[in-house]
C-alpha cells in the first residue's frame, strides 16, 4: 500500500510539474489579443492588417495570439493611439513615423514618442492628385483657386498636404473650397461634381483611385517643381517616384511625384513574444503575404528591415530577423549611429504645422 502510494504522489508530482510548465509556456500561454490599427477601408492599409491578422491565426494554436484589425484615421491617428496604449501595431507613413519618434512637426507639442519602435516597411507611397478633367487642371499649380479635398485630420495625406501648403505659401483660403473628406468619400464627390481635386497617398494598384478613374473622366497630375525638390533633397523619408502609365483608365503615361513608404510599428511596451510570433507569422509565409495585394508583389524582405524606418527595431522583431539572418547586431548599430547623426545635424525646423 505504501509503494502503491509513493507511486500515485511521484506521478501526481509529474503531473503538476507538467501542468505548470505547459501553463507558463509562451507558446501556449492564455489568449492575447491585439489590435493593430490601419486606414480607410478602400485603401491598403486596411487589407495589409488583415492579411497580417490571418496569417497571425494560422498558428494560434501554439503562441495564443489573436488579432484585430482597426479602420482608422490614418497614419497620425495611429501613431497618437499606440502612445496612449489603444493600439498594439499600427499603419503609419515613414515621414510621421520620423516625426513622431523625434518629437517633431505636429506631434512637437507632446514631444517625441520614446516608445516607438519599428517592425518592418512596406510598399512606396506616391503622393496622388487625381483631378477632373474638365477642371482645367494640368499640373500642381493649378489647384489655387479650385475645390480641392485636403485630406481628413489625423490622416498622413492630410498632414503631408499641409507640409506642402505651407512650402508653397498656400492657406485653405488659397482654394475655393477646402473639404476635408475622409480617403473612402472622395472617390464619390469627384465624381458628382463636388470636388475638383482628390488628394491620396497609397500604393499602386489602388481601389480608391481605380474608382475615381473608372466612374468618371479623371486624370492624375504631377507634383514636382522646386518646393517638392527641397523636400526631397531636404528629408530622408521622402523621394520622387513615377506612377506607371496605363495602371488607370484615361492615364496612359507615367506621372511623376513624390513620395514616402508605408511603415508597421509598434511600441516598446508590447511584449517580445507577442511582436516575436507576428513578426514570425508574416516573414515565414511572406510569399503566401506577398499575393494578398497587388502593390505588396515586388517586395523583398531584407529590404524592408531598415528602409524607411527611423525608430529602433522593437527588440522582438530584432531577434527574429537575427536569427534569420537578415541583419546583424552590428548593422543595427551602425544604421542607428547614421540616423542621430542626421537628426542632430538637421533638426532645425521641418516645415510641419505642429497644431
Amino acid at each position: 500500500m505504501k509503494n502503491i502510494t509513493l507511486s500515485f504522489l511521484a506521478i501526481l508530482a509529474f503531473v503538476t510539474s507538467f501542468l505548470i510548465t505547459v501553463s507558463t509556456s509562451p507558446a501556449i500561454a492564455a489568449d492575447k489579443f491585439i489590435t493593430i490599427g490601419t486606414g480607410g477601408l478602400t485603401g491598403v492599409y486596411y487589407p495589409a492588417g488583415g492579411a497580417i491578422c490571418r496569417l497571425v491565426h494560422r498558428g494560434r494554436r501554439e503562441h495564443g495570439i489573436r488579432c484585430g484589425v482597426e479602420s482608422t484615421g490614418g497614419s497620425i491617428y495611429n501613431l497618437n493611439s499606440l502612445r496612449e496604449g489603444e493600439l498594439d501595431i499600427a499603419v503609419t507613413q515613414s515621414d510621421w513615423q520620423f516625426h513622431a519618434y523625434h518629437g517633431t512637426g505636429p506631434f512637437k507639442k507632446r514631444g517625441a514618442d520614446t516608445n516607438l519602435r519599428s517592425l518592418f516597411s512596406l510598399h512606396s507611397e506616391p503622393f496622388t492628385v487625381i483631378a477632373r478633367k474638365d477642371s482645367g487642371i494640368n499640373k500642381f499649380t493649378d489647384l489655387v483657386g479650385k475645390r480641392v479635398n485636403i485630406g481628413n485630420p489625423g490622416s498622413g495625406m492630410y498632414a503631408t498636404m499641409k507640409v506642402i501648403m505651407k512650402r508653397m505659401g498656400w492657406t485653405e483660403d488659397t482654394f475655393k473650397v477646402a473639404s476635408k473628406l475622409k480617403a473612402a468619400e472622395q472617390a464619390t464627390a469627384l465624381c458628382d461634381n463636388e470636388i475638383d481635386v482628390m488628394i491620396y497617398a497609397a500604393g499602386h494598384p489602388n481601389g480608391a483611385v481605380q474608382e475615381a478613374t473608372t466612374i468618371c473622366d479623371t486624370k492624375i497630375i504631377p507634383v514636382e517643381g522646386p518646393v517638392i525638390d527641397e523636400l526631397v533633397n531636404r528629408f530622408p523619408f521622402y523621394a520622387y517616384t513615377t506612377i506607371p502609365g496605363g495602371m488607370y483608365n484615361g492615364n496612359p503615361d507615367d506621372v511623376k511625384t513624390f513620395g514616402v513608404k508605408a511603415t508597421f510599428v509598434t511600441s516598446s511596451k508590447v511584449e517580445d513574444e507577442v511582436i516575436y510570433q507576428v513578426i514570425k507569422a508574416i516573414f515565414d509565409n511572406f510569399e503566401n503575404f506577398k499575393v494578398l495585394h497587388p502593390v505588396f508583389s515586388t517586395l523583398y524582405p531584407a529590404n524592408l528591415i531598415l528602409d524607411g524606418n527611423t525608430a529602433p527595431l522593437h527588440s522582438g522583431a530584432e531577434r527574429y530577423f537575427i536569427e534569420k539572418g537578415y541583419i546583424t547586431k552590428e548593422k543595427l548599430a551602425e544604421e542607428y549611429e547614421d540616423r542621430n547623426r542626421y537628426f542632430n545635424k538637421k533638426h532645425e525646423d521641418d516645415g510641419v504645422e505642429s497644431k
